[in-house]
């Protein structure tokens, strides 16, 4: 087992994420209620009276907004928003063509990357973290940079299939990293 997931961590998410990168064709259209904006744009969150967004009933009290980072041609990006939407999180979107510079700029240590980048409140959020760890690292507030969900783990939100187990790391200030939650179990 251990030599199939080395096997997949070295050979197919390579080839998975290089898939991502430099396309010329169009890109998908953004599903979801997000909002996608390009580097340049700046995105106002909706307002918290704003009965049109269906998740302001389902959770009135208002959180903070997440800025995800995203290659235009990766639609796993646009389910994880969806999820943390689902949660109450207002997300906008940036088509970022060079993701490994942003990753650089905010701290992704090597090997810890995934397809997208968030930030929200000072922290990254790197790749398919679940909800309840964002939730978590905001009400503990750690002295961190942020979390990171390295490859795409199937079955993690945003990733299709049946859940596998993964670990969601806490990336300390100085780029180490050290579990912070379990999934998949």
């Amino acid at each position: 087992m251990r030599r199939l997931t080395s096997i997949l961590t070295t050979v197919v998410l390579p080839l998975v994420l290089a898939s991502c990168e430099g396309r010329n064709d169009p890109p998908p259209e953004a599903f979801g209620p997000h909002v996608v904006a390009t580097p340049a744009t700046s995105v106002t969150s909706p307002r918290a009276d704003d009965t049109s967004a269906p998740h302001v009933a389902e959770h009135p009290t208002a959180l903070p907004p997440i800025t995800m980072h995203k290659d235009p041609y990766c639609e796993c990006c646009s389910l994880w928003a969806r999820h943390v939407e689902g949660a109450g999180f207002p997300v906008s979107v940036v088509v970022d063509r060079n993701m490994d510079a942003f990753k650089r700029s905010v701290g992704v240590p090597a090997g810890k990357g995934s397809c997208h980048t968030a930030q929200v409140e000072g922290y990254f959020i790197e790749g398919h973290v679940p909800v309840e760890d964002i939730h978590r690292l905001l009400a503990e507030r750690p002295d961190a940079r942020g979390l990171s969900a390295p490859g795409m783990p199937v079955g993690s939100p945003g990733m299709p299939g049946p859940p596998r187990p993964y670990t969601v790391y806490l990336i300390g200030k100085d780029g180490s990293s050290t579990p912070f939650s379990q999934h998949g179990q």
